[in-house]
């Protein structure tokens, strides 16, 4: 491994002054990206294989994924390794392409060891991906095909974000007809969610174990209770089905969803913020609250839900506190000053009492990026933060000193808790790349032709970094900052390449919008 570091950044960059910005390939990706590949794959016994072998794994990421150069080395080879972990997960079906789980096969999994529990993760992860079509056959396996003969319930079997993540692939891919034709199913899916989960006061309800979180502090696998997640995720939903309506010209979508969204946002603020602990906190079935602060009351920001007021940021100060959620190997799962915290168990089970999950820790920094880059209210938070978290969220990702990802994680050594389990081994559970791309570097989808940049890198903390041949609205763009002219040789300052022309240049690396041509 220090040979590989060692080469990447001594010998590599003499040959990025002769590469072609308008070409689909860079010299720059081909050769980091191909070193980390060759790593990865002298690591892994490939027990499984799917569509793509570790044989052909730098073919295809080469053609599908955005390429990253930085000197944050952490970040760095992490990003590449949840690519190359990501492809492993994808699977050829009778019924198109999807993405699973588990790389081994679990009982409590659906056709073709399919499980729902992180489809919202799978797409915004995988929106980045230069051939879409394998997440267009993804969602339409889980509106068509997941709920047949002895599979029924499989879509539901976990609660989703599913038409937030719909919504935001199809910013970075525009295709009104795709999203056209499955708009009949979301709707018909998110009716199928109230008559479910839905309570008379307005508010969802949902088991643990089918939050995905199966023993946490707040509940069981059994409690009906009314948590932040689920009401979140069906606020985002019913937000995306507003916006897809208004998209393609269906007001009665739009005006349907656009009030389903008001109520359940009034109703998450006024039931499910606890002014006492000021955080949003799960209620029990009689009405009270479990009186705990966990991870999960940081999902209502994930969707831009909580107003921007000053009381509702202050909930993020938690994130600093080590009798909150701060720990040695990153966002804990469950406030440690809790008196019950890590008591379910040593790993033989789920516990979401305190541990690391990828899950959790995904989605806590999307809900921060969204809080830093959409409120003005921000606490105590701000852009260093963010960028300590995600670097230690990369960290996290070893095991004997070689990458990894797995279930969950002790919070105070790292250990893995499920241990040397295959199942848990490449587990596709939460998302990484995604987070750089859109939120570290920042580029922020949007319907019209507008490229807009809103990075989280702290100021003067990179000199220098380029994200390559991302695929957004058909186009191809690169993003360049050099401070001194010296590392890529192209000229001082920041660049964006769309289809190899420089559309926007300026001296300092600063939030941006720019129309692409």
């Amino acid at each position: 491994m220090k040979k590989l570091k060692i080469y990447l950044s001594t010998t590599l960059f003499s040959l990025i002054a002769i590469t072609s910005f308008g070409q689909q390939k860079s010299i720059l990706g081909t050769i980091k990206l191909k070193k980390y590949v060759e790593y990865f794959n002298s690591i892994d016994t490939e027990a499984v294989k799917n569509f793509v072998p570790n044989a052909d794994a730098f073919k295809w990421l080469e053609a599908n994924v955005p390429l990253l150069d930085c000197p944050d080395s952490v970040i760095e080879q992490n990003y590449y390794y949840r690519w190359w972990t990501y492809r492993k997960h994808l699977v050829k079906t009778p019924d198109g392409f999807i993405f699973t789980e588990f790389i081994e096969p679990v009982k409590h999994a659906g056709k073709y060891n399919s499980i729902s529990c992180a489809l919202g993760h799978h797409i915004y992860e995988g929106r980045w991906l230069k051939n879409n079509d394998y997440l267009k056959d993804y969602i339409k396996f889980w509106l068509y095909h997941a709920d047949v003969g002895q599979t029924k319930q499989r879509f539901h079997q976990f609660s989703s974000w599913v038409d937030d993540a719909v919504y935001q692939n199809n910013l970075v891919n525009p295709d009104q007809e795709f999203l056209k034709s499955i708009l009949p199913a979301l709707d018909a899916d998110y009716a199928k969610w109230e008559k479910e989960r839905q309570l008379k006061d307005g508010l969802f309800w949902q088991n643990d174990v089918k939050d995905g979180m199966e023993e946490s502090i707040s509940g069981s696998r059994k409690d009906q209770n009314r948590r932040p997640t689920i009401s979140s995720y069906m606020y985002g939903n019913a937000m995306a089905l507003s916006n897809i309506g208004a998209l393609l010209n269906d007001e009665a979508i739009k005006s349907k969803y656009t009030a389903k969204a008001e109520t359940l946002k009034k109703l998450v603020q006024d039931s499910l913020w606890n002014s006492t602990s000021s955080f949003f906190e799960t209620k029990k079935p009689k009405g009270g609250f479990a009186n705990v602060r966990e991870a999960i009351g940081f999902t209502p920001w994930d969707f831009n839900l909580p107003d921007d007021k000053a009381i509702y940021a202050k909930a993020w100060n938690q994130l600093l506190d080590t009798a909150g959620f701060k720990s040695p190997w990153g966002i804990i799962t469950a406030e440690r000053r809790d008196p019950t915290f890590r008591t379910r168990g040593t790993g033989h089970s789920c516990e979401w009492d305190g541990a690391l999950w990828p899950f959790a820790s995904s989605q806590t920094l999307k809900g921060l990026s969204n809080l830093l880059t959409n409120y003005k209210n921000h606490g105590k938070m701000n852009s260093k933060v963010f960028y300590n978290e995600l670097h230690q969220f990369a960290a996290s990702h070893v095991k004997n000193g070689k990458p990894y990802i797995g279930e969950y994680q002790d919070e105070k050594n790292g250990d893995w808790l499920k241990g040397d389990n295959p199942r848990s081994s490449f587990y596709n559970h939460s998302t990484f790349c995604d987070l750089v791309i859109n939120d570290l570097i920042g580029i922020k989808p949007r319907q019209d032709n507008i490229l807009e940049i809103y990075s989280l890198i702290p100021k003067g903390k990179w000199d220098w970094f380029m994200l390559d041949n991302v695929s957004y609205h058909n186009k191809t763009v690169s993003l360049l900052w050099d401070k001194t002219g010296k590392k890529y040789n192209k000229g001082k300052g920041f660049y964006i390449y769309v289809d190899g022309k420089v559309v926007h240049q300026s001296k300092d690396f600063k939030p941006v919008k720019v129309e692409m041509k």
